[in-house]
C-alpha cells in the first residue's frame, strides 16, 4: 500500500541514492542493496513516509538507473526521483532544485541509514521550525578515542565527553541549505560540515540507536537483527 504524504506538510526530505557503498562489497548501489529481502531505499522511504509533517520526498538515483528506482518506490509512496551527480553534495543541490521554495525545512537523510525511525524525522523537523537554522540527530561516543601520530604511535586520549557521532536526517531552513550550496564550498562528507563553514550554527538533537549506517556486511546482519524488534 502506497503512503499518502501529508499534502500541508512543511518537510521535504532529500536521499541521496547513486552512491557504490564499495565497504559493502561488490553488487548494487549500496541504496538498492537488500535488507531482509527489500533494498535499503526502500525500506528508508517506507519510514520518512511514515513522518507526519514530510510534504514530499526527492531521491537522486544513479544515473541509468533512475526510471528502475521511480518503479522500485512507486508501491511505497509518491517520490520524485532525479539523477544523482558525480559527487553527494552534487546529487543533494539536484534534489534540492526539484524543491520549492514554499517547503521551509529541507531534511538531508542517508539511505544506508535505513532503519531510522519516523519519530527522528519529527524530531529534526520540530528543532528546525522551533528555529535553528541547522539540526543533526548525534548519540554520544561510547568508545575511548586515541589521537594517533605517526608510527600508529599513541599522541593522547580524547575528551569523548564533548564528541558525538552524526546521523541522518540533518535539518535545515530551506534557505540556509540553499545557500550553503550556492557558496560552491569544498566537498564535504555531510551537509552540516558544509552549512558549518558558512558560519551558521547547528544544534544538536538526540539521535537513534536504530538510526545506524548500513556500510559493512556486518551492519547488515544487525540491522536484520533490529528489523525483528522494530
Amino acid at each position: 500500500m502506497t503512503a499518502q504524504l501529508n499534502a500541508r506538510g512543511d518537510v521535504a526530505v532529500l536521499v541521496p541514492a547513486a552512491g557504490s557503498g564499495v565497504r559493502l562489497g561488490p553488487g548494487a548501489p549500496k541504496a538498492l542493496r537488500l535488507l531482509a529481502g527489500e533494498p535499503l531505499l526502500v525500506h528508508a522511504v517506507r519510514r520518512v513516509a511514515a513522518a507526519p509533517s514530510v510534504r514530499m520526498i526527492v531521491v537522486a538515483a544513479p544515473a541509468a538507473e533512475v526510471d528502475a528506482v521511480r518503479e522500485l518506490l512507486a508501491p511505497v509512496a509518491p517520490v520524485v526521483v532525479v539523477a544523482g551527480g558525480a559527487e553527494r553534495q552534487d546529487s543533494v543541490a539536484a534534489m534540492l532544485a526539484a524543491v520549492p521554495t514554499t517547503v521551509g525545512i529541507v531534511l538531508v537523510h542517508d539511505a544506508a541509514r535505513a532503519l531510522t525511525p519516523p519519530e527522528l524525522v519529527e524530531s529534526v523537523a520540530a528543532a528546525v521550525r522551533d528555529g535553528s537554522p541547522a539540526v543533526i540527530p548525534v548519540l554520544p561516543v561510547v568508545d575511548t578515542v586515541k589521537e594517533v601520530g605517526p608510527g600508529e604511535t599513541v599522541l593522547g586520549t580524547v575528551d569523548r565527553s564533548v564528541l558525538r557521532s552524526v546521523q541522518t536526517p540533518q535539518g535545515f531552513r530551506h534557505d540556509v541549505l540553499a545557500a550553503a550550496h550556492r557558496a560552491g564550498l569544498d566537498a564535504h562528507t555531510d551537509d552540516a560540515g558544509m552549512v558549518e563553514k558558512t558560519g551558521t550554527p547547528v544544534v544538536c538533537v538526540p539521535g537513534s540507536e536504530f538510526a545506524l549506517k548500513i556500510t559493512r556486511p556486518l551492519d547488515l546482519v544487525i540491522a536484520e537483527a533490529l528489523l525483528r524488534v522494530a
